[in-house]
């Protein structure tokens, strides 16, 4: 069943056990296909597919949107498993690694920027944001060159022009040559926005702007740069709530606890995401979810790093737009959205009963979840007629499926691990049978061992 296009698509999946669409009516279509045309969806159907240029086979496949990565800090899998932070809760982390952090430079981001989002390709990510909040001075132009390595890979990329203007002499917790003033800070913000900020349905770079966290920058710069995210028309992020000691600081240096301060800075608006959200109090949840803010899950980091358990099923009820986040490279040590929507599951389940956590919740904030904190709903996250071909295609064979013949969506997320077979972007695979579509891996990943041993000085 299902109507194809009227002209051959570009490309056509093909005879998926099932796909599931992740659309307003979460449909799921056994035996489905989906029709790609100009980097579209054109179609979609069960049974006989339309012809095509191209046809992939997904038989034996569970099809998915593309996961949607809403909080990243791709640079630091430079200094993955670094000893000294290995056993740091938050601040103590952050500490051990600024002084290795504050010698990056544009060669560094783009190495680690392009083995960062090929590492999430391979787990079925298509769209990923990054959080590049540190800027050492004479460091290069570090967010046009993370933008160059997505165009490189070919990932659909929403970066964020970040910003640390607190440094340690002024009571934050960054380096003195790694922040900025305020006005230089916004001065970058706009230029950011009005170099690299595509507008257009479809869009392969968007940025927000994103400064770090209540504890590195000041309050005069979280209120400016709300409002010229609000004058230019593009999206805010920062840290939130995170564990606490972000509590505490907050309540120490601003007298209020994160929500008060994200109100009356003026970020309390349906263009912010924040990320972890791990402390909110009930009534806080209700505030977030009635301002229409959206909130980046990152369960390993907040495991490892012992933050605590985000209430994303609360939040959910109370409408806040969860997505979902691998986090940065050195907290939690791997970049696997397929990891993390398993974390989520199973974290739900912890906090909140065994019925609370299934694995159609966890998908549907690895993508639709994601498309709303980017503001990008029916756009990316979504399976459906007129949605960008944004498609994961995940292999249910082999011992790990054995039985597993009931529900594939369930299968996905508790009979893994498991890494993505295909990932399309825009009707063109950049994985193809677990591999990168590229002859540049080996290269990147030498270079990047190069640039990580410079850094760490090893």
């Amino acid at each position: 069943m299902g109507s194809g296009p009227a002209t051959p698509a570009d490309l056509v999946v093909a005879h998926a056990r099932s796909v599931a669409t992740v659309d307003n009516e979460r449909r799921e279509l056994s035996d489905g296909w989906i029709a790609i045309t100009d980097g579209l969806i054109s179609a979609l159907g069960t049974g006989k597919p339309p012809p095509a240029a191209e046809t992939i086979d997904a038989s034996r496949c569970l099809v998915t949107p593309g996961l949607v990565n809403t909080h990243h800090h791709l640079y630091q899998n430079l200094t993955r498993a670094y000893p000294p932070m290995t056993d740091k809760p938050l601040f103590g982390w952050l500490q051990s690694l600024y002084p290795l952090w504050r010698s990056i430079d544009s060669e560094s981001v783009y190495v680690s920027a392009w083995v960062g989002l090929a590492e999430l390709a391979l787990s079925g990510c298509t769209t990923s944001t990054d959080h590049l909040y540190l800027h050492p001075r004479g460091a290069g132009d570090l967010l046009t060159a993370e933008i160059e390595a997505a165009r490189d890979l070919g990932i659909r990329f929403h970066p964020t022009r970040g910003s640390m203007s607190l440094s340690e002499k002024d009571g934050g917790l960054p380096p003195d040559d790694v922040v900025a003033d305020d006005d230089e800070i916004l001065a970058a913000c706009e230029d950011a926005v009005a170099r690299h900020h595509d507008r257009s349905f479809g869009a392969m770079t968007r940025v927000a702007l994103a400064p770090c966290s209540p504890f590195s920058v000041t309050e005069d710069l979280m209120v400016r740069t709300a409002e010229m995210a609000e004058r230019l028309d593009v999206r805010l992020h920062t840290h939130f709530a995170e564990n606490a000691e972000d509590d505490e600081f907050s309540i120490a240096t601003f007298g209020c606890r994160p929500m008060e301060y994200l109100e009356r800075t003026g970020w309390c608006s349906d263009r912010t995401w924040v990320a972890h959200c791990v402390m909110p109090n009930d009534d806080e949840i209700v505030r977030l979810g009635a301002a229409g803010v959206g909130a980046a899950h990152c369960p390993s980091s907040n495991l490892i790093l012992a933050s605590g358990i985000s209430p994303i099923v609360d939040l959910r009820a109370a409408g806040v737009k969860v997505g979902l986040g691998v986090d940065g490279s050195s907290s939690a040590d791997s970049a696997s959205m397929w990891l993390e929507a398993r974390q989520a599951m199973l974290l739900a389940k912890l906090r909140n009963g065994a019925s609370a956590g299934t694995a159609r919740m966890a998908l549907e904030v690895a993508t639709v979840g994601g498309a709303g904190c980017l503001g990008r709903e029916g756009e990316i996250g979504s399976l459906q007629v007129g949605a960008v071909g944004d498609v994961a295609i995940w292999s249910l064979t082999g011992p790990s499926f054995a039985g597993a013949v009931a529900d594939p969506v369930e299968a996905w997320l508790r009979c893994g691990p498991t890494g993505v077979r295909d990932t399309i972007v825009h009707g063109r695979a950049i994985v193809r049978d677990g591999m990168l579509v590229s002859d540049r891996l080996e290269e990147m990943l030498g270079e990047h061992d190069v640039l990580s041993r410079r850094i760490q000085g090893v």
